[in-house]
């Protein structure tokens, strides 16, 4: 028995490996030409997917963390990865015309697509990174979980021009307001007093503070080669809307398809969209990394129950992001890192979200802690 798992384990651990190597191959031959960002990004990726795994860094317990048992070194130590990131992009953005930042007006939009979010986050024990990295390492739940993912982002674009319309208090830019150089020391200040507030004393675990310095470092070398802060959600959404046009739904005509950007990724190819293809190389450097190593979690049975959670959450959190300016990575960590206090606001706004996700569990056979 013992010898029949171990070999299992090794044949699923080559195929992996195999099917990651072609995955990584099929990419670089693919790899439009005319854009210099795309073979570094995409490298950046797959060092960052493999990253997450073999740390087993992730920004979803956290929440559940502080929400069940009062602890929140988890979650204070994630907001290590945006106080890293934005010691390069905030002074690198503000200082030259090269690089942008992620800036987003703090609203009811953000504050129900983030409890949306959360909800979804929480049935799916995933965010958008979670997802594709534990897709990328087998994950039943996850590989359920994220064309629904990609199908909801797809619904909440519709839905973006109508909610657009809702009240809000505007954007909250510390970098444009002080400066780059006092923007950053507000924005590591706000960071810092945040991190200390959930943590409430006590410290995160040396490892996954390390592991944080890691991510933020990587998210960060994103925003060099690439030009913008990391971001997940809109890679997904402009697969899904790939996808929903090859069924012979033109979505060219509505009002977000419409924008000249939304309207790019949409007729471009998706390997030229840097966050699809940021995507693509997370879940290949994850794969890659889990095979090595060992962590492949193919084997994982879900039931019924787990299939339906991980589709409805998918879709929620597809539409929580479009609604709320992306999620744990595209408006936390990028937001905060570029300076923008809507990222803080999208966290606190998530907990209502994960909160009731959380009592959603049991009934998905998952356990609440």
């Amino acid at each position: 028995m013992i010898l029949a798992t171990a070999v299992h384990r090794s044949a699923a651990s080559l195929l992996g490996l195999l099917l990651g190597t072609a995955g990584v191959t099929a990419v670089l031959v693919l790899l439009p030409a005319g854009d210099a960002a795309l073979l570094p990004l995409f490298a950046v990726a797959l060092v960052l997917g493999a990253a997450f795994v073999v740390t087993e860094f992730g920004f979803t317990a956290g929440f559940r963390d502080l929400l069940v048992h009062g602890d929140g070194r988890s979650l204070a130590a994630t907001l290590i990865v945006p106080a890293v990131a934005a010691i390069v992009i905030v002074p690198m953005a503000m200082l030259g015309e090269s690089h942008g930042r992620y800036v987003a007006p703090i609203g009811l939009p953000l504050v129900v697509g983030a409890a949306i979010f959360g909800i979804g986050m929480q049935m799916t024990s995933g965010c958008g990174s979670g997802t594709l990295v534990a897709a990328g390492a087998g994950s039943r739940r996850m590989l359920v979980a994220l064309p629904f993912f990609s199908g909801g982002g797809v619904l909440g674009s519709l839905a973006v021009p109508h909610v657009a319309t809702w009240p809000g208090l505007g954007a909250v830019d510390l970098a444009a307001t002080f400066g780059a150089t006092g923007g950053l020391v507000v924005t590591e200040a706000i960071i810092l007093g945040s991190a200390l507030l959930i943590a409430r004393g006590q410290r995160p675990a040396p490892t996954v503070a390390r592991a944080a310095v890691l991510i933020g470092a990587l998210a960060a070398m994103i925003f060099l080669v690439s030009g913008l802060p990391w971001g997940v959600t809109m890679g997904l959404t402009v697969a899904g809307a790939k996808a929903v046009q090859l069924t012979g739904v033109d979505l060219g005509g509505s009002a977000f398809w419409a924008w000249e950007g939304a309207r790019s990724a949409l007729d471009g190819p998706l390997l030229a969209h840097h966050s699809a293809l940021s995507n693509i190389g997370l879940l290949l450097g994850a794969l890659l990394a889990a095979a090595v190593t060992g962590r492949l979690r193919h084997d994982l049975a879900i039931g019924w129950n787990g299939t339906i959670g991980a589709a409805v959450g998918g879709v929620l959190m597809g539409i929580g992001a479009r609604l709320s300016f992306g999620c744990n990575i595209g408006a936390v960590v990028g937001g905060l890192s570029s300076g923008s206090l809507h990222g803080l606001a999208w966290l606190i706004a998530a907990m209502p979200g994960c909160w009731l996700g959380i009592r959603l569990r049991p009934l998905l056979g998952m356990r609440t802690g």
